[in-house]
């Protein structure tokens, strides 16, 4: 069957060439950071937890040690192709959406639960081939571009998985228990107004402390979501998870945890203060926050 192992080769190859191209221009720290991203997506379910710990704790330490550093700057080509170029890239949203309406309705071909990423993933390999067609590029030429926009990103680019795997980490040790414990001990038996206030600022919070609402998200569902507002007050699961995670992003606004969101935009636009598009978010997330506060009482009690 058709699924993540599809996703995960595709992004394995990406990788692996990023790896070849860097080891070109001996960037060998830029070269080992993607030789090991692209060694987790073709091998990580293989190499068991152990390996997979240390190829992180790996990835980390090559991050850290500040030797990670971007290619040459590639001259801009001249455009010769007109409103063409746009083409490809509007292929990929095109194909990722007939794809999902169509691999759901083949079970048997496609994993239903991946429907999507795949059609994606289909999508980018249409959209190569057309560029390929259309704009006679080279092969290497895709992977040169992407390779100098990975470049520019660094590290920051596995930063949402790794805070999605610590929210799996945090939910799996119990950490959703002890919190909810906490918080039951704080919060007046009943109260849905205190759940309420307990589960989106915990949202928040935590987003603010782990960077992705996304990790936030089974600690608190675990800790509040489930067992008072769902089970205890009686709310519509899918209400309470998607007003929960808009709660988290406003989180997401305000930290700089968040740095492919916060921090990368300051690096690429070379702002003099690098919290500067914190500063501009802050007083359009504590607003949201509230009123998705007001939202979620709205709609339970």
């Amino acid at each position: 069957m058709i699924g993540l192992n599809v996703v995960y080769a595709a992004a394995a190859v990406t990788f692996a060439i990023f790896a070849i191209l860097s080891a070109r221009e001996r960037r060998w720290a830029n070269t080992l950071f993607y030789a090991l991203i692209a060694l987790s997506f073709a091998a990580g379910d293989r190499l068991g937890d152990v390996a997979n710990g240390v190829l992180v704790l790996a990835l980390v330490g090559i991050a850290a040690s500040g030797r990670m550093r971007r290619g040459e700057a590639a001259a801009p080509a001249e455009d010769r192709h007109g409103a063409r170029v746009f083409i490809p890239a509007l292929v990929i949203p095109a194909v990722a959406l007939a794809g999902t309406l169509i691999f759901k309705r083949m079970p048997d071909v496609v994993d239903p639960k991946q429907a999507t990423l795949v059609a994606l993933t289909l999508g980018v390999v249409i959209a190569l081939l057309l560029c390929a067609a259309m704009l006679r590029a080279r092969p290497v030429e895709p992977f040169a571009a992407g390779r100098g926009l990975i470049d520019d990103i660094g590290w920051v680019a596995v930063m949402p998985q790794m805070l999605a795997s610590l929210g799996a980490v945090f939910a799996l040790a119990g950490v959703g228990q002890v919190v909810g414990s906490l918080i039951g001990q704080v919060i007046p038996a009943g109260s849905i107004l205190g759940a309420v206030l307990a589960y989106a600022l915990g949202m928040a919070l935590f987003t603010i402390v782990m960077g992705n609402a996304f990790a936030a998200f089974p600690v608190m569902a675990s800790a509040v979501g489930v067992p008072l507002l769902i089970k205890g007050a009686g709310a519509d699961a899918a209400m309470v998870a998607a007003i929960g995670m808009l709660a988290g992003f406003c989180g997401t606004l305000m930290t700089p945890m968040a740095a492919n969101f916060n921090l990368l935009p300051a690096v690429l636009l070379d702002l003099k203060d690098k919290y500067a598009v914190i500063r501009a978010q802050v007083p359009t997330a504590l607003p949201l926050l509230a009123f998705n506060i007001a939202l979620l009482y709205a709609m339970i009690a």
